[in-house]
C-alpha cells in the first residue's frame, strides 16, 4: 500500500511539472532572404586613404523580417529589455539591431580612441556625447521606428536600430535565414527591411503548431 501511494505521488508530481513547464504556443514563420547584389569595397585607395586607419568593411547583408501588425494580445507581454551595440574597430557591432520598445541599448567603447553615439531620428533622437575608451553609454528606446546610429568623430561609422511594438521579428543570419517563433494563429502580412533594397510583402497564414515557409528576394 505504501509503495502504491509513493508511485501515485510521483505521478502527480510529474504531471504538476508538465503543467508548470512553459508551453510554446502558436506557429513558426521561417525562410531565406536572397540578396540580388552585395556591394563589395573596392577601387584604388587615394593618398588620404593610405594615411587613414584601416577600417573593416561594413557587412550590410543582414535584414530584418517582421510582421506588419502584431496580434493585439502580444502588446501586453512586452518587457523592458537590454541590448548591446559595441564600438569596435571604428564600427558599430552589430551593424543592425532589432529590439522592442522599452529596451535600453548599451554602447560600450571598446576602441582605443574617443567615440560619440547619436541619432537624428525623428522620434528617437539622442546624443550620448563623446566618451573615452572603456566607458559605456546607454539609451532607452520608447518609440517604434527606424533609428540610424552615427558617430560625430568618425563619419564612416554607421548602424541601424529597428524598434518594434511587438516581438514578432527576426534578424537574418550569415546565410540569410530567419525564424519567427510563437506566432499566434492568424493571417498576417510579412515585411522585410534591408539596406540593400526592397522586397514585396508576403501574405502568410499561421496555424497552431505548424511551420510556414516564406522566402524573399531583395532587389534594388
Amino acid at each position: 500500500m505504501r509503495n502504491r501511494l509513493q508511485r501515485v505521488a510521483i505521478v502527480v508530481a510529474a504531471l504538476g511539472l508538465i503543467a508548470a513547464a512553459p508551453q510554446q504556443e502558436g506557429g513558426t514563420i521561417r525562410g531565406h532572404v536572397q540578396l540580388a547584389s552585395v556591394p563589395r569595397p573596392g577601387g584604388r585607395p587615394t593618398i588620404n586613404d593610405l594615411a587613414s586607419p584601416i577600417v573593416d568593411p561594413i557587412d550590410r547583408r543582414r535584414c530584418v523580417v517582421y510582421l506588419e501588425r502584431g496580434p493585439q494580445p502580444a502588446f501586453g507581454q512586452l518587457r523592458a529589455g537590454k541590448a548591446r551595440m559595441d564600438q569596435r574597430n571604428e564600427q558599430f557591432v552589430p551593424h543592425l539591431l532589432a529590439i522592442t520598445v522599452g529596451t535600453t541599448v548599451d554602447f560600450p567603447n571598446s576602441d582605443s580612441t574617443f567615440h560619440n553615439v547619436f541619432s537624428l531620428a525623428r522620434d528617437n533622437s539622442f546624443d550620448l556625447g563623446r566618451y573615452p575608451p572603456g566607458r559605456n553609454g546607454g539609451h532607452r528606446f520608447d518609440t517604434p521606428g527606424i533609428v540610424p546610429i552615427s558617430c560625430d568623430i568618425h563619419s564612416h561609422m554607421s548602424g541601424y536600430i529597428l524598434v518594434f511594438s511587438h516581438p514578432f521579428f527576426a534578424v537574418t543570419d550569415d546565410d540569410g535565414r530567419y525564424a519567427i517563433n510563437a506566432v499566434p494563429a492568424g493571417n498576417y502580412t510579412l515585411l522585410i527591411w534591408s539596406e540593400l533594397g526592397h522586397a514585396d510583402p508576403r501574405k502568410v497564414t499561421v496555424t497552431e503548431g505548424e511551420i510556414v515557409e516564406a522566402d524573399f528576394r531583395v532587389a534594388r
